[in-house]
């Protein structure tokens, strides 16, 4: 697959800080562009050579060695080296760095007292202060640029991807091949990134060949691509979790009866209809099939409301049950719809819901990660690594930025016991065994993942994004 030039549309083309900890497809699809992690994510626990060629965990399972790929050239020419990587890596768990969306020293709090080496020009060591088997998981995540330039960031990107900055101004970025990539082929000679905010502008900018990819559409403008000769629309189930997190410091969601209540007294196919129009798939935990330890075998909670209602009279409020919502008004753009929604599903088996909007979405998540919630609160879970979500969300140990008390000693041993184990199967049982006490806990109220959308010409009729949903540009 190979084009003179590509022409992408998105919501946003903020490329900000490579380094800084996000899980925006739109960013990631221009950062995957321009940089390269020491390894690259291929699936759920598999990971592949990237800018290192081979690694090794050591007996004591806190040293790591990692042999750098020969012949790697950074967009300025200059030969990539283990101090590269070792003044990459120490810059991003710099704690000072920054982040979107309450995501500041998301990276630090794992291996931010970690010592990165560079015993010689091809070799890398990385001593952690303990046992990570998922290490992989996070340095997949962390894009690697030249020490010397670093300063220059987020003004000047150079890194060793397969496309170099090309020109950016205000609502238009454009990559040019980088000609002496190590090894993969760009698909064009240039990509040109253009911002549009409203997905029905960019689904029509693509039947009237203005672009070639028009990224993240919503499904009601996909019904004109059906009808189009020259047109295609690629979807995909994502990985981003849509949820409802609980108070579980304090008031009715610290049992776990009125948890299970809250998921068993909503129709989520019902409300996947009403609010993505059906373009979304039912989630049966706090992961999805992408996500390293899934469990196929477990069943999402079925829409009971008699189920419900016995489990909210068992807890002690057979007279009826008042609960406080708070929601952002975007990511998930959805969420007062979504609300709405819930509250007249719960005023069916007597649970009388107040919504409270939140207008700011950061200072919305700041609040979240401060745990200055109500009784629950909507959320989205996007990272992939299950050890991320896991150390964030849910163990009790840690107390992670986005845990909100909830607690099961057993989910924490289990957790403290797969980071030492670095046998991937072993470690996969264990990950599917949380996956049945947390779904069975219900410390969320498990909802959807949102189906994704693309409209392509129909020249790109073999093209795909990459399984996270990162726009695919080389191979």
């Amino acid at each position: 697959m190979e084009f003179e030039h590509l022409r992408i549309a998105q919501s946003s083309i903020n490329i900000g800080d490579p380094h800084i900890c996000s899980d925006s497809i739109n960013r990631n699809s221009l950062v995957n562009a321009l940089y390269e992690p020491l390894i690259t994510r291929v699936g759920p626990g598999v990971f592949y050579p990237c800018l290192a060629q081979n690694w090794a965990v050591q007996p004591d399972k806190i040293t790591w060695l990692f042999r750098m790929r020969d012949g790697v050239s950074f967009h300025n020419g200059v030969t990539l080296t283990a101090e590269d990587v070792v003044a990459s890596l120490n810059r991003i768990v710099d704690p000072s760095l920054g982040g979107a969306y309450g995501t500041q020293g998301v990276y630090a709090s794992y291996v931010g007292g970690a010592l990165f080496q560079a015993p010689s020009d091809d070799t890398l060591k990385i001593v952690t202060t303990e046992p990570i088997a998922d290490l992989l998981d996070l340095l997949s995540e962390m894009p690697i640029g030249p020490m010397d330039d670093l300063d220059r960031l987020p003004n000047e990107y150079i890194g060793t991807g397969p496309y170099i900055m090309g020109s950016k101004r205000r609502g238009e970025i454009v990559l040019e091949r980088y000609r002496d990539h190590w090894s993969k082929k760009a698909y064009s000679e240039d990509v040109t990134f253009i911002e549009i905010s409203d997905s029905k502008t960019r689904s029509d900018m693509v039947l009237e060949r203005e672009i070639d990819i028009a990224a993240l559409i919503d499904v009601s403008n996909t019904i004109s691509h059906e009808e189009s000769q020259r047109t295609l629309v690629h979807s995909l189930q994502s990985s981003l979790c849509i949820i409802f997190m609980m108070n579980c410091f304090e008031g009715p969601c610290v049992d776990e009866r009125v948890r299970q209540a809250l998921n068993y007294g909503l129709d989520v196919d019902t409300i996947i209809g009403k609010v993505k129009s059906g373009a979304a798939t039912k989630l049966n935990g706090y992961i999805t099939p992408y996500h390293f330890g899934y469990n196929p075998n477990l069943s999402p909670y079925p829409f009971s409301p008699n189920r419900a209602e016995s489990l909210i009279a068992e807890a002690g409020y057979s007279n009826g049950l008042e609960l406080v919502m708070d929601i952002p008004t975007s990511m998930p753009d959805e969420a007062p719809q979504l609300a709405n929604i819930m509250k007249e599903h719960y005023s069916n088996i007597g649970i009388d819901v107040n919504i409270k909007s939140y207008i700011d979405r950061p200072a919305y998540a700041e609040m979240v990660k401060e745990k200055r919630i109500n009784d629950l609160c909507c959320f989205d879970s996007s990272p992939l690594s299950t050890f991320r979500v896991l150390r964030e969300k849910i163990n009790s140990r840690r107390k992670g930025p986005w845990w909100e008390g909830y607690s099961n000693p057993e989910v924490d041993r289990l957790i403290e016991t797969a980071q030492m184990t670095f046998n991937d199967d072993q470690r996969k049982k264990i990950y599917m065994e949380i996956f049945k006490l947390i779904r069975d806990d219900a410390p969320w109220v498990f909802l959807y993942r949102p189906t994704y959308f693309w409209a392509i010409v129909n020249s790109l009729e073999k093209w795909s994004p990459f399984f996270n949903g990162v726009l695919r540009l080389a191979e």
